[in-house]
């Protein structure tokens, strides 16, 4: 039984990275997602109002010991993900710019994706509403060397030891927000669906919905708690949902749970420190996949940074000058 079992936990994550080849990528998923909104919604960015730099790595699946059950050496990756996004307002754009790279690898693929967004801002209500475009570039790599079968040597998908595709994409997106209240977003990421004809390889279509709100007690306020939501679809035939709930004392140290539906709970924590921002979360994984058992998923780490800062431009003093004016 265990043999067949640890077969059959090898064949999920093979099939997670092969599925891409059949099927469709998925994107990276981050437990948290609440302070890295821009890589799903590209109306975030400069939203904050300051200059931001984040940076996110994310060990999926820490202790799950894979074998090739095809016969190769390389029994592949559990999912693995660093992230780096910047953003800022322009203020002659009526807006903000953004940029993000993402680097994915999960089975026997490994993705490097860089995106551009730029979000065009206004005041609506009492809060402000923006609407942003993204333009991603993605290059997906396989190694077909990696994968066996028993028809190999007449099977053309293996006949590449390694094959590469660089694709086009985009996303849109809209984010409505009041500062120290609530916020909400809607987006749809690789809003092309781009193929590659090579590698058999086709971006999923994914909607994103998004929303926070903040509270600080009457009785307690230095407390504000910060209950947020992340919903997603990849091309409505897969869908996942977080809830998450966080603590924050004093805008200086935070902490809080959260669930992803069938899949795990994380606890969350952090510090803030003048202009940078430091956090971590632990997956519990609660599906099939986990159990603290050897070989087994032992959950998932994730680290997170975020460094912030404003240019304050100061205003020019008024000029003054003299006119004489002579009355005939």
């Amino acid at each position: 039984m265990r043999i067949r079992l640890s077969k059959k936990l090898s064949l999920l994550v093979i099939a997670l990275g092969f599925s891409c080849v059949v099927m469709a990528q998925q994107e990276p998923q981050f437990s948290q997602y609440m302070f890295n909104r821009m890589s799903y919604n590209p109306g975030y960015a400069g939203s904050s109002g300051s200059i931001c730099a984040t940076a996110m790595y994310r060990n999926q699946w820490m202790g799950f010991k894979l074998n090739n059950p095809t016969g190769g050496s390389n029994p592949g990756s559990t999912p693995t993900d660093i992230l780096f996004t910047f953003d800022m307002p322009v203020k002659f754009l009526h807006g903000g710019l953004g940029f993000t790279l993402v680097s994915d690898k999960i089975g026997y693929h490994d993705n490097v994706e860089v995106a551009l967004d730029y979000a065009f801002r206004m005041f609506w209500g009492e809060g402000n509403l923006s609407a942003g475009f993204e333009v991603d570039l993605l290059n997906s790599s396989i190694n077909f060397g990696d994968l066996h079968g028993p028809d190999e040597q007449n099977d053309p998908s293996l006949s590449n030891q390694e094959a590469s595709a660089m694709l086009i994409d985009g996303a849109v997106g809209i984010y409505y927000q009041v500062p120290g209240k609530y916020y909400l977003g809607l987006s749809v990421k690789n809003l092309l669906g781009a193929h590659s004809d090579q590698i058999q390889f086709t971006n999923a279509r994914t909607v994103y919905a998004m929303g926070g709100y903040e509270y600080t007690p009457s009785m307690a306020p230095s407390i504000r708690i910060k209950p947020s939501a992340l919903l997603k679809t990849a091309n409505f035939s897969y869908f996942q949902a977080d809830l998450t709930c966080l603590v924050d004392y004093r805008n200086a140290f935070w902490g809080g749970l959260g669930y992803r539906v069938n899949d795990a709970i994380y606890v969350l924590g952090g510090v803030n420190w003048k202009k940078l921002r430091v956090g971590l979360s632990y997956d519990f994984t609660t599906s099939r996949i986990g159990g603290f058992k050897p070989g087994r998923s032992m959950g998932t780490l994730e680290v997170y940074l975020r460094f912030c800062f404003k240019i304050n431009v100061p205003p020019k003093p008024p000029t003054s000058y003299g006119n004489s004016i002579y009355l005939l």
